[in-house]
């Protein structure tokens, strides 16, 4: 019965032609838009809070390694467990750049970016609520002896690799799976083994500006805003000279999600 009714509902086209147009239905948007508060708040808890706690207990608390790996676990997990509900983008550099590539609707980009943002400072709040504020700890700044531009064009290059690798996951429809997971996570954890004592590798603007918002600090917001956002936009020109324009069923799946409840998550292609 159930096979009959998607086959009925979908007039006799493919599963995945009935579900195309869900991510356009209204009716999903809080849904979408809790879902990418709710990572971003845990992306930016971790991100921030590895810097907050260690301030807190003495500074030797966590391992410099630990505090740039966190963050590239949590995003797997977040990846994993999100799943296709909303994209599980947690970074406007990224919401811009699946929207540039054609993968993602523009319509949608404003109310993302404002969830990130907000979802990031909640995340901040939160740990100056319970720990308190601890001196500059969380906050991403130029390492010792680095411009704010240095900072600036390191955090483009990191952050044109991370896009890439989201595009290039995104591309074969793996955004949704374990594989993405792994490859985002992965890279995450890398740069910012190799990158984090130079720029901070925040690689993501929602995670500065929880803290510059919160604390009211913001020396050198600006690295972390332009950087990541410039990154992301020549990670897109090296899709297309990779593999070409976007705006492909992969490359949408991944960006936009397949909702539960929708016709798409409905089919027995879904389940």
């Amino acid at each position: 019965m159930r096979h009959a009714e998607v086959a009925l509902r979908s007039m006799g086209q493919p599963n995945s032609v009935a579900g195309e147009f869900d991510f356009w239905n209204d009716r999903y948007e809080g849904r979408r838009l809790f879902s990418e508060l709710f990572g971003t708040f845990l992306l930016v808890l971790v991100a921030v809070g590895g810097g907050v706690v260690n301030a807190r207990f003495g500074g030797s608390v966590i391992l410099t390694s630990a505090q740039v790996v966190a963050p590239a676990l949590m995003v797997a997990a977040i990846i994993l467990f999100m799943r296709t509900v909303p994209g599980a983008h947690l970074n406007p550099a990224v919401t811009l750049a699946f929207a540039t590539r054609g993968d993602f609707p523009w319509k949608r980009v404003p109310a993302y970016l404002v969830t990130q943002f907000v979802g990031a400072a909640l995340a901040t709040l939160l740990l100056c609520v319970l720990l308190g504020k601890q001196g500059d700890a969380g906050l991403t700044l130029p390492g010792s002896g680095i411009s704010t531009v240095t900072a600036m064009l390191w955090e483009l290059v990191l952050t044109t690799g991370l896009v890439s690798v989201i595009l290039g996951s995104a591309s074969g429809a793996q955004q949704v799976g374990p594989s993405a997971a792994i490859a985002v996570g992965s890279y995450i954890a890398l740069a910012g083994l190799w990158g984090a004592a130079v720029s901070g590798a925040s690689m993501n603007p929602a995670r500065s500006f929880g803290p510059a918002l919160v604390r009211g600090d913001w020396t050198s917001w600006w690295a972390y805003l332009a950087g990541p956002i410039a990154g992301g936009l020549i990670a897109v020109g090296i899709a297309y000279i990779l593999r070409g324009r976007g705006g492909g069923r992969s490359g949408e799946k991944a960006a936009q999600g397949v909702l539960p409840g929708s016709a798409a998550a409905r089919s027995p292609e879904n389940t």
